[in-house]
């Protein structure tokens, strides 16, 4: 018996107005107005230096003369593509982040589309009503689509990653695309819809490299056994996927393999990267997993659990099988990363968010109302904590708060912003608004459990990135460190021999214009050193640049970092 009973009334489907504007409010906030931080400053470097490049910096992506080929270029060509086109309009950061919209767009609209087409299935349907009344089947897939949207839009992880200009947060889009596709595929298998996994697969091969495509493709397969589609022709059509991916990654493979850009194989980088990724599991490993998806994947994983064991009665339903043999092939091959990163993890969140939505329908009432007022309390304190935070900076009261931001952010000045103020306090009335009409009114629809998730959640993002912006960006940014280098530079610049990381370079280079040594050249008289405040021994570490002499120039740091340290030196002989 299917676990699921619903009336028609459960099934209204949020305006198209509202699930825009939860977009717009999710993904603005982080992207305009923000400085390059050092967590995404190394992308932006590599698209940077393509926009304003040669052939060859877009065939080996690099920051300012430091190859980068690891991962893959596709995210940064889309960046580089962005600042051709729009950054005389709009700057080079902005410019490059328009990108990050267009790929937050791809992977919500192709989680909105593969939770319609799976909830509007016959065997994802509701039981009958005796007297009538159950929702038409197109119904109720856009309410389990929009459901699947504001829990994906709720999940932390996602909120993390999803407004950096990082390969890993196109990853995350193009395999919510690659889901969508194969819906299709098994909804009519066709070599149409096979060409087009295909095209996921490969634009995933030239973002991430070729393991999560080859994944992918077997846990495909295997779904399709569960399916009982024929084989034989399911061999055939994830051939020529693989054909069609195959041709994509060579576009950049062949021209890269053969011109050897700057006298480098990226080929040869990116092939060893790719085998890096491939070890034994360990229980090290699985504590680390358990350990960041718990707050990584919240609130998906538990509505993702009920869904797995509330239709366990079932069998062979595509919008379990699916989504569930996905996650599970993606988990092992995270397990399997000798050094997995948490935005590694962004590739489970798709399949795991679709896979909720269809666990929503069978909770109970209580757990419902459980969820709701969790999320009402705790998101509802968290900004109320920011709010004083930003009155601390402002005017020292209370007096604690103001010591610990005086802490965080060492000669750091306050400075009201009316925009900011405004944009934060409307954000904070419509939240109070939403809790108001989800308590006295009680809707009965579907999406009302992860409307105030997802709701506090955005208000939370969006207080940061306006009250508290200007304090990430002093204590984030290498703008003023950038500044002070360059004024200690002779006129008419000079080449810099650096041990500095890609995302200090990049911010050098952007903010500063300072030009670096490139590919192995070592013919300059000007050294940046990158070090630690606890390391006294200049001469062991100018050793290290050809045992040169150098007389030192400027000794600096950021304020809110009390360990690292910066040395410019002039070489001497």
């Amino acid at each position: 018996m299917k676990p699921v009973r619903l009336a028609a009334a459960a099934t209204l489907a949020l305006p198209r107005w509202a699930i825009f504007g939860l977009g717009l409010l999710y993904i603005l906030p982080g992207l305009i107005g923000r400085d390059l931080w050092k967590d995404d400053a190394a992308s932006f470097g590599i698209m940077w230096t393509m926009a304003h490049g040669s052939v060859s910096d877009w065939l080996l992506p690099n920051v300012a003369g430091l190859p980068l080929a690891d991962e893959g270029p596709l995210a940064f060509w889309l960046g580089a593509l962005c600042i051709k086109l729009l950054g005389w309009l709009l700057g080079d950061v902005m410019a490059a982040r328009v990108s990050t919209i267009g790929i937050f767009v791809l992977g919500a609209l192709s989680v909105w589309y593969t939770a319609f087409h799976l909830g509007r299935r016959p065997d994802a349907q509701p039981l009958r009503l005796a007297f009538g009344g159950q929702p038409e089947p197109d119904d109720y897939g856009r309410t389990l689509a929009d459901t699947a949207l504001l829990i994906y839009l709720g999940c932390l992880g996602l909120l993390l990653n999803s407004h950096e200009t990082l390969a890993v947060t196109l990853q995350g889009s193009l395999l919510a695309f690659f889901l969508y596709r194969a819906v299709r595929y098994v909804e009519a298998p066709s070599l149409g819809n096979a060409g087009l996994i295909g095209l996921a697969l490969g634009t995933l091969t030239l973002t991430r490299g070729w393991l999560p495509p080859c994944t992918l493709a077997l846990a495909l397969f295997l779904c399709t056994r569960f399916l009982d589609l024929p084989a034989a022709r399911t061999l055939r059509d994830l051939g020529y996927a693989a054909l069609v991916a195959l041709l994509i990654a060579l576009l950049w493979i062949v021209p890269a393999a053969t011109l050897r850009p700057y006298q480098l194989s990226p080929v040869d980088s990116w092939m060893a990267w790719n085998l890096s990724q491939i070890g034994l599991p360990s229980l090290h490993s699985l504590k680390a997993f358990l350990k960041v998806g718990i707050w990584f994947f919240w609130p998906a994983w538990p509505f993702a659990i009920w869904a797995t064991y509330a239709w366990r009665r079932q069998r062979r339903l595509l919008h379990i099988v699916l989504p569930l043999s996905f996650a599970g092939a993606l988990t092992l091959l995270i397990l399997f990363d000798p050094a997995p990163e948490s935005g590694d993890l962004l590739k489970l969140l798709p399949p795991l968010a679709i896979m909720a939505a269809f666990g929503l329908p069978a909770m109970k009432r209580g757990t419902i109302n459980a969820i709701d007022w969790f999320s009402v309390m705790v998101l509802t304190m968290i900004a109320g904590g920011i709010w004083l935070w930003w009155c601390a900076t402002l005017t020292g009261w209370p007096a604690q708060l103001a010591k610990n931001a005086a802490r965080q952010s060492p000669g750091f000045h306050a400075e009201f912003g009316i925009i900011a103020c405004l944009v934060a306090a409307a954000a904070t009335i419509g939240w109070f608004v939403l809790v108001h009409w989800r308590i006295s009114r009680q809707p009965a629809v579907l999406w009302r459990a992860v409307v105030l998730s997802s709701g506090g959640l955005i208000l939370f993002w969006v207080l940061l990135m306006t009250l508290l912006l200007p304090q990430f960006n002093y204590s984030k940014s290498y703008n003023n460190v950038a500044q002070q280098i360059a004024a200690k530079l002779p006129e008419g610049g000079a080449c810099i021999l650096t041990n500095v990381g890609a995302a200090q370079r990049a911010s050098f280079a952007f903010y500063g214009g300072l030009t670096f040594a490139s590919f192995g050249d070592e013919q300059c008289d000007l050294l940046l050193l990158q070090d630690s405040m606890d390391l006294r021994d200049d001469g062991e570490i100018t050793q290290a640049f050809r045992g040169k002499q150098w007389a030192l120039l400027w000794e600096g740091r950021r304020p809110s970092d009390p360990d690292e340290r910066f040395r410019l030196y002039r070489r001497v002989k």
